[in-house]
């Protein structure tokens, strides 16, 4: 297995992660089993990088996450996160808290659920704009202190939240989208101000929320729960032109040798040894997919044709609803 270091002199963990988010929650049906399979088949394979969070299920991915991993701990760079608070009356409704008090308490059920005594990796979730980001990473600081947590990491964070919470405690991973089709950090200035920091990238949704794969064709196809089908990216207009956009991807990836998934992938790892993408599945069909990415090798040559084929200002629609932009810290 491929490996990369995660921040300036941090943890060494495989090359590409595996997300754990739709294992439990927002696309579709479960299939426990098959999930709890597709993990233990992930360590046979030598990935260790393993990201859940409270909020997925909620609660109940950590405790499936937990279950895979259980006598296998030695293997797993476990990662997980909190702040985004659901409503058990609304599933639909976000709050955010980054409270010491909450930090606390989420950490310490977070422990219970997953059946471990620490966590490797702990990222703020989202950024509380009403709690100063400095009180929360010094609760998360004091949970490095306890042993409880060994490293921080932040997600969909800004600049000025990165550098303030990096004069609290040393943060090693920011966690936040990236793909062909989202490409916000590297033009402003995020990705640039975390390696003059040395934060690795800890890349979500690298496959384009599974449209990258080629394998979605119709929106009718999700389920009916699945967050997709009001994603704007997803709806209307915005599907068929994405939808050309992809089939690009799909020609280029067959002059390659490879899926649409693995030439998406590649694109992400190429960007620099200091990113690792954490593409999410239920399947270990898809699993193995994925870590054929590692294989790919993209010229020069093939970046330039990628940038054609698919420039970022061709994608159509907004990365999350209204809603779900206004928990984007930036």
């Amino acid at each position: 297995m491929q490996t990369r270091t995660l921040g300036k002199n941090g943890p060494v963990v495989s090359a590409l992660g595996l997300g754990c988010m739709g294992m439990s929650d927002f696309y579709g049906a479960r299939d426990d089993a098959e999930s709890v399979a597709t993990i233990q088949h992930a360590l046979d394979r030598g990935l260790t990088l393993l990201d859940t969070a409270d909020m997925y299920g909620p609660f109940i991915n950590e405790e499936l996450v937990g279950k895979a991993i259980k006598g296998r701990r030695d293997q797993v760079f476990l990662a997980t996160k909190f702040g985004i608070v659901r409503d058990a009356s609304d599933p639909t409704k976000r709050g955010i808290s980054g409270r010491p008090e909450y930090v606390r308490a989420s950490c310490d059920n977070s422990l219970k659920r997953l059946g471990v005594d620490h966590i490797d990796l702990y990222y703020q979730h989202r950024v509380d704009p009403n709690v100063p980001i400095e009180e929360t990473v010094g609760a998360m600081a004091e949970l490095v202190a306890a042993g409880k947590v060994r490293y921080l990491g932040l997600s969909e964070a800004s600049v000025q939240s990165i550098e303030r919470a990096s004069k609290v405690h040393t943060i090693t991973a920011l966690q936040s989208e990236l793909s062909l089709w989202t490409r916000d950090l590297l033009d402003n200035g995020t990705l640039a101000r975390c390696r003059q920091l040395g934060i690795a990238l800890v890349a979500y949704s690298p496959l384009g929320r599974g449209f990258l794969t080629g394998a979605i064709t119709r929106p009718e196809d999700f389920d009916p729960d699945d967050f997709r089908r009001t994603n704007p990216r997803f709806v209307g207009e915005n599907f068929v032109h994405n939808l050309q956009l992809v089939k690009r991807v799909e020609a280029l990836a067959q002059e390659k040798g490879c899926t649409p998934a693995q030439l998406a992938l590649a694109w992400v790892l190429a960007l620099g040894q200091d990113i690792v993408p954490i593409p999410g599945t239920r399947r270990r069909s898809r699993l193995d997919e994925n870590l054929g990415a590692l294989n790919v090798h993209l010229s020069e040559g093939d970046l330039a044709s990628i940038e054609q084929i698919f420039p970022i200002e061709a994608v159509a629609g907004e990365r999350y609803t209204a809603a779900g932009m206004v928990h984007v810290n930036r």
